[in-house]
């Protein structure tokens, strides 16, 4: 990711963050904190600006960001983030409370090695059944992460659940 300020171009990743570890491989990013789209490797030379990740995708949001090598288990950094989303709903309406609480309990069994393919479609389903169905802008904060990894690295998710364990750093 690239960033610009005063008008001169800047390396993000090496000049501020130092760049992936030695020896490891980009897999994705998210750039505008855990409520913002995950963007992956097609989507690395994108600037840090507001423009640019709305183009992308993604949105500048909190500009938290998150960058994930080549050993990050997908479905366990959307149980980490959703885990939390979990945790700070209030509860007022169903959709956030419910929905996220369906969320950690089915990216759980598929950590644990007790998923099943359909589980991806019920965790998308679940997406739909919250976002723009909450009071507040919660809800559809709390379905990003998992709705854009579950489509940026289907394969991965999907390959947790047939091998039953995590295959990211495998």
């Amino acid at each position: 990711m690239s960033g610009a300020g005063s008008g001169q171009v800047v390396d993000v990743d090496v000049d501020f963050a130092g760049g992936i570890r030695d020896g490891h491989q980009f897999k994705a990013v998210i750039p505008g904190g855990s409520s913002v789209p995950v963007l992956d490797e097609s989507k690395l030379d994108v600037g840090m600006d507001f423009e640019s990740l709305q183009q992308a995708g993604s949105l500048l949001g909190s500009a938290g960001v998150i960058v994930m090598d080549e050993t990050t288990c997908m479905v366990s950094a959307a149980l980490n983030l959703l885990h939390f989303y979990w945790h700070e709903s209030c509860g007022k309406c169903t959709p956030c409370r419910e929905g996220t609480g369906w969320f950690v309990k089915t990216l759980h069994r598929i950590e644990e090695g007790h998923g099943r393919l359909e589980d991806l479609d019920l965790l998308l389903d679940v997406v739909d059944n919250i976002r723009g169905k909450t009071f507040c802008p919660f809800g559809d904060a709390a379905v990003t992460p998992v709705d854009s990894m579950i489509k940026l690295f289907r394969d991965d998710f999907e390959q947790h659940i047939v091998k039953r364990r995590c295959v990211a750093a495998a």
